[in-house]
């Protein structure tokens, strides 16, 4: 592969990941500190990214993969998301955050399938180039995190006009990508294969089954870290929490070093198990810890975020695309993301918000948070799957050598 094309989409990956980490990671603490909204409004808003996901595939589907090339498909979503964002920055009730936010993420998380599409069309060997473009992406995200932390501006709006103005630089220099014509041209449009809906025949598979009811439950307790850690991080007066938190991209970079000798050693089973006793452990150790002595334990937590996700949703990927037929790989996988990213992360927003005020006493600016117990709660729940996968996927499987999945 040419290197200009390389650093392009190196470079494409970076930007397209900087537009998404300089807002999400602070959006719970910006809503609740300084909007005043509710847990369940901040968990609802935070629902505004699942919604997207599920309604993705439609777009790319219909419009970015039959009548336009992807280069131009990006540049307009990301032009227009640039505005989205700079009304978000001065908006303040909730009814004006949730629909513009809804419409920025209606915008954005159609560019995650199109930047993979457009990469996947101009390199050669996808097992061997892919992982090493997509990384940038993961560096984009802990770059804008770092400085996002180190400028002390997560309670207020700036992450949304900082991410508005990556979005312009996103939207120009997409149209310096390589030429890439609609993939779909001239062929018909297909809801169920869109969604992945063709490979409900998998579920016949009593452990596959167990499998994606499990990912659908595991995508509650990963919307309350997600959701809700920066702001408690923020509550408890951890300096430069946004920045802290990026150390979880750093370890999600190490583990999928990692991941090729764990794969080799350990059945499906084992790996799902021990993700998901990560996560039991991760709760419980932010629930335990405090920003003087125990803040070691915030820091183990979040650095146990490349286990967390990698054992389980990176494995469940490898080994949907290892159960699935070889003519239903791809609808296998889009099945996957639409009930995870889509069912799963909608109800964990949802969930969490409710937890959250649960957990609350008093509102508005003297609202006071038992975060103890809701962490513990998020902690309870992760045990619980694990116990389900332990008890009731019954496969003995290991992930076989097959092309690197994307």
């Amino acid at each position: 592969m040419p290197f200009s094309i390389r650093a392009r989409l190196s470079a494409m990956m970076f930007l397209n990941y900087v537009i998404w980490g300089a807002w999400y990671v602070t959006l719970s603490t910006y809503l609740t500190t300084t909007l005043h909204f509710t847990g369940t409004q901040a968990g609802a808003v935070f629902g505004t990214t699942a919604l997207a996901s599920m309604i993705s595939p439609f777009f790319v589907g219909l419009v970015a993969d039959r009548f336009f090339s992807t280069e131009r498909v990006l540049a307009a979503l990301h032009f227009i998301g640039a505005i989205l964002l700079w009304r978000v920055a001065s908006a303040t009730t909730f009814g004006s955050v949730y629909g513009l936010l809804l419409a920025y993420c209606l915008c954005y998380f159609p560019t995650i399938a199109l930047t993979n599409s457009l990469t996947l069309q101009h390199i050669q060997d996808p097992g061997r180039d892919f992982p090493l473009i997509r990384v940038f992406g993961t560096l984009g995200w802990i770059a804008i995190g770092v400085a996002v932390g180190s400028m002390a501006i997560e309670k207020s709006a700036t992450p949304f006009l900082l991410a508005s103005g990556a979005s312009v630089a996103m939207g120009l220099f997409s149209l310096a990508l390589p030429h890439t014509p609609p993939a779909a041209k001239g062929e018909s449009f297909s809801v169920g294969r869109a969604l992945g809906l063709d490979a409900l025949v998998m579920m016949k598979d009593k452990s596959f089954f167990v499998f994606a009811i499990a990912s659908v439950l595991a995508c509650i307790p990963l919307t309350f870290y997600f959701s809700f850690t920066n702001d408690y991080l923020n509550d408890v007066h951890v300096v430069n929490a946004a920045g802290k938190m990026t150390l979880g991209q750093a370890s999600e970079v190490v583990m999928m070093l990692v991941m090729p000798f764990v794969l080799r050693r350990m059945t499906v089973k084992g790996i799902l198990v021990m993700g998901l006793a990560a996560w039991t452990i991760r709760y419980a150790l932010l629930a335990h810890g405090n920003a003087g002595p125990g803040v070691w334990m915030f820091y183990v937590a979040i650095l146990l975020h490349g286990v967390c996700y990698d054992f389980f949703f990176m494995t469940g990927q490898l080994y949907t695309d290892q159960q699935a037929p070889a003519h239903l790989r791809s609808a296998a996988q889009g099945l996957i993301t639409f009930l995870t990213y889509g069912v799963g992360m909608y109800a964990g927003s949802l969930i969490s918000g409710s937890a959250l005020d649960l957990f609350t006493t008093g509102a508005g600016a003297g609202a006071t948070r038992d975060w103890r117990h809701f962490w513990l709660s998020s902690s309870a729940g992760a045990f619980v799957i694990l116990l389900v996968v332990a008890l009731m996927f019954r496969s003995r499987a290991k992930i076989e050598a097959t092309p690197a999945i994307i």
